[in-house]
């Protein structure tokens, strides 16, 4: 699964959208978006379950999955909301103002 992320603040994936839906137990982040300093170089990039059960398909879809990724360290609570950990992602064109 490929997911790509159009804005991202402080960490946090806000909008993004599904790429690709297949392998959707290996989820991928891929990064669009604009970065000021503190968005994206500390820590891992989080985005909400919640997207991430709607984009591949429902929670039915991914029960296993969401396992699988907990086992790993892969959801973490931020601000009281479960969030998918990216430790690594892919950046396709990240903007830095004043560069």
């Amino acid at each position: 699964m490929i997911i790509r992320a159009f804005s991202v603040f402080e960490s946090v994936v806000y909008h993004s959208g599904l790429i690709d839906g297949s392998h959707p137990c290996r989820p991928t982040l891929e990064v669009e978006a604009v970065l000021r300093p503190g968005d994206a170089d500390e820590g891992p990039l989080l985005l909400p379950v919640a997207d991430y059960i709607t984009f591949a398909g429902g929670r039915d879809q991914v029960a296993g999955c969401l396992r699988e990724l907990q086992d790993k360290g892969r959801i973490a609570d931020h601000l009281g909301v479960a969030h998918l950990t990216f430790p690594f992602w892919t950046p396709i064109h990240v903007e830095v103002p004043g560069r």
